[in-house]
């Protein structure tokens, strides 16, 4: 069973909904850093490794070093350093077959570490996941055939280029400048 944090975690994120999950929303970054900041460090030291035994603990991980970096260090490299441990989570997660015990309208966040990767594998994995998710009802998948798209062309995603120090090709900025995914 999920301890008290965990839950805190999953209901707050569950509660405010997608139209703040995929926004940037400067209100509710603050009120991820002030909440959650804490959580993530601890997480990311292993703190919380005793949550993935059930789907809800293992979503408060996923949460805490997937979503809450992204959200509480926009434009930093901090966005991303978690990433690994991310995936090594949801890989755990889904072969206990957590992401089937969540509600469906929380499951694409075990999918999400690998459609944050810059591996083409995990990017198809992450595609194969959200197709089904949406065979099952669940929502289009044309987010992850985007990432994946981005990372078949360029290998990487530019628009993390400045804050990870990498220099940026002339087309990868032509990408940019045209409108192209900026994350």
């Amino acid at each position: 069973m999920a301890v008290p944090l965990a839950i805190s975690i999953v209901a707050f994120w569950r509660d405010a909904g997608p139209d703040r999950w995929y926004a940037k929303d400067d209100a509710f970054d603050a009120a991820l850093r002030t909440r959650f900041e804490a959580a993530h460090h601890a997480a990311a030291r292993g703190e919380f490794s005793g949550w993935s035994a059930d789907w809800e603990g293992s979503l408060a991980l996923l949460i805490l070093l997937d979503q809450v970096p992204r959200n509480i260090y926009r434009g930093s490299a901090h966005a991303f350093a978690t990433d690994p441990l991310a995936r090594s989570i949801a890989n755990s997660a889904l072969e206990a077959g957590h992401d089937q015990a969540a509600p469906p309208d929380l499951r694409a966040f075990f999918y999400l570490p690998f459609e944050h990767s810059e591996r083409i594998e995990d990017q198809d994995r992450c595609v194969a996941l959200c197709e089904a998710l949406q065979a099952a009802g669940g929502p289009p998948a044309e987010w992850a055939l985007m990432h994946r798209d981005i990372i078949r062309r360029f290998g990487r995603f530019p628009h993390r280029n400045p804050a990870l120090g990498r220099t940026t090709a002339a087309e990868e900025q032509a990408f940019l400048d045209s409108g192209g995914f900026r994350g």
